[in-house]
């Protein structure tokens, strides 16, 4: 059914959390979630405290931002986690400003057995174009904690999309298979291109093998690659709105159908530059105040929830102007198409 703007930004605030979590014990249940307006995407809707039919995807949320937290959160949706397990996050351009806490991450990386960091080199031109160039990159950023591993230095491996929009595979870094789980950690934040970066964004272009995959997700097909830059928008060299969040959603759907559920998804809500963290230091200083942390195993559910909360605050003119110019709402009604998760969710607070 289809849902006008209107329709969708009249919906009541929602405020209700799980009676019964079993998860965790029941005091965490009780913890004070805020109220949210629905970001305003056609047929994808947030029902926490309302009536629906059928099932609700669930996602944790705090608002204490710290490795305690992350931690927390993670043991509650880490339930299938298992082998050797993959930390995938945005590792960032040299001395970028926003991204996450290298001492949080580190915590993290140490709770989480066999893991280690994953992921790819870029591209376009610039500091982790080369694998040797990523790898001074992470030394400069501080990333020298645990090993990291850049999946496609040895090349790319083709998954399939079943199902897909556009693509019937996409070439993700060749390592990427070696892996019996993935833990998606994601500073969500917005993006040049896609509006905002969420779990989607992460996988969806973060795993893909630089030189090929990343070509295929934005729909890539002149002979050389231009440095980032106003070129990219002119709409002819790259797809650009809605076929570019189509383009994401086939590759994210990729990765997701083959770890199936030993793929779990962190969404930080801090710092949220309107710019990707791949903009390095000439990404503009947020303007939105940090909201919290975010967990669940749903990846539709908690890029949902994210935009949910980025709609509701009242500081967040820009970050919203950045989202609907580029049209990214479009990735939550593209993952809703390809069955990627479930658009209904409840929010369950954790102290």
């Amino acid at each position: 059914m289809d849902i006008t703007r209107r329709n969708l930004l009249k919906l009541a605030g929602i405020a209700a959390v799980s009676a019964t979590v079993g998860q965790f014990d029941t005091a965490h249940a009780a913890a004070k979630v805020p109220k949210l307006k629905a970001a305003p995407v056609v047929g994808s809707k947030n029902v926490t405290g309302t009536k629906y039919t059928g099932s609700a995807a669930k996602v944790y949320f705090t608002d204490k931002l710290d490795a305690a937290h992350l931690i927390k959160l993670y043991d509650i949706i880490s339930g299938e986690i298992f082998g050797k397990v993959g930390i995938k996050l945005h590792t960032g351009e040299p001395h970028g400003p926003n991204i996450l806490p290298r001492d949080w991450v580190q915590k993290f990386q140490a709770h989480i057995p066999n893991s280690n960091i994953i992921e790819t080199n870029t591209m376009y031109d610039g500091a982790r174009y080369t694998t040797e160039g990523h790898r001074e990159t992470l030394k400069v950023n501080g990333w020298t904690f645990c090993p990291v591993d850049i999946m496609d230095e040895d090349g790319s491996v083709n998954l399939p999309v079943n199902g897909g929009k556009h693509l019937s595979e996409v070439a993700m870094g060749a390592h990427l298979v070696d892996y019996d789980s993935v833990v998606v950690l994601t500073h969500f934040k917005g993006h040049a291109m896609g509006g905002f970066g969420g779990s989607l964004k992460n996988i969806a272009i973060g795993m893909a093998s630089g030189q090929l995959g990343k070509r295929q997700v934005h729909g890539y097909t002149l002979p050389e690659m231009p440095p980032p830059g106003p070129a990219w928008f002119d709409g002819v060299s790259m797809p650009l709105q809605g076929k570019f969040m189509e383009l994401m959603a086939d590759s994210g759907k990729a990765t997701c159908d083959h770890f199936g559920k030993r793929i779990v998804f962190l969404n930080v809500m801090r710092r949220m530059s309107v710019d990707c963290d791949c903009a390095g230091t000439s990404a503009k200083e947020p303007t939105m105040k940090d909201v919290g942390i975010l967990a669940s195993t749903d990846i539709l559910a908690i890029d949902q929830a994210c935009c949910d909360f980025v709609y509701s605050a009242a500081d967040s003119s820009d970050l919203r102007e950045r989202i609907e110019s580029r049209n990214g709402l479009h990735q939550l009604q593209a993952m809703r198409e390809l069955n990627m998760g479930n658009p209904q969710y409840e929010l369950i607070g954790v102290d």
